[in-house]
């Protein structure tokens, strides 16, 4: 399991004040309003920067970071990522996980037959897609639903589905 998760990158700076326009990689930017602080990767080493403002414009999340007042202390982080640790993540749902703690999961079928492993997750409207890589080095689109996805077991990297009719016929 992931101890930290990319909440996301810095495309920008905005305006002359150390203010950042940053790009989203979670599914709800809002999240940004409840969040005290996050870290910052660098490359070389992780910096813990405290949020002291937070604005939204279109599809960014501005953040103003304490100790950072002008364009000159903050413009070489551009293209950076921004990390938080698992604790201060959303609570999840029954039956929600994170995407970083299913890629790489062992996907087996219901006999025990190890189908593959989980590579990606698409994000659709209705419902998650897993992309799974077989052992002949295909893959397999399965539905994120009660009726495919028997099973997951984070702490053991494993998922049990039900192959619908259809889904191996390549």
């Amino acid at each position: 399991m992931e101890d930290m998760f990319r909440v996301g990158v810095i495309s920008s700076t905005h305006g002359v004040r150390g203010e950042v326009k940053v790009f989203p990689t979670t599914d709800d930017p809002q999240r940004f309003r409840r969040l005290k602080e996050v870290t910052l990767d660098t490359g070389r080493e992780r910096l813990s920067l405290k949020i002291q403002n937070v604005k939204f414009f279109k599809n960014m999340v501005i953040l103003k970071f304490e100790g950072y007042d002008n364009i000159n202390d903050i413009e070489r982080y551009r293209g950076k990522e921004l990390w938080i640790r698992r604790d201060q993540a959303v609570d999840l749902k029954k039956d929600e996980y994170f995407i970083a703690d299913l890629v790489g999961m062992t996907v087996t079928e219901e006999d025990g037959c190890v189908l593959g492993t989980l590579t990606d997750v698409i994000q659709t409207g209705a419902n998650d897609v897993y992309v799974v890589k077989m052992e002949n080095g295909k893959e397999i689109l399965l539905p994120a639903i009660r009726q495919c996805i028997l099973h997951v077991d984070v702490e053991a990297g494993q998922m049990q589905v039900h192959l619908l009719p259809g889904l191996l016929d390549l």
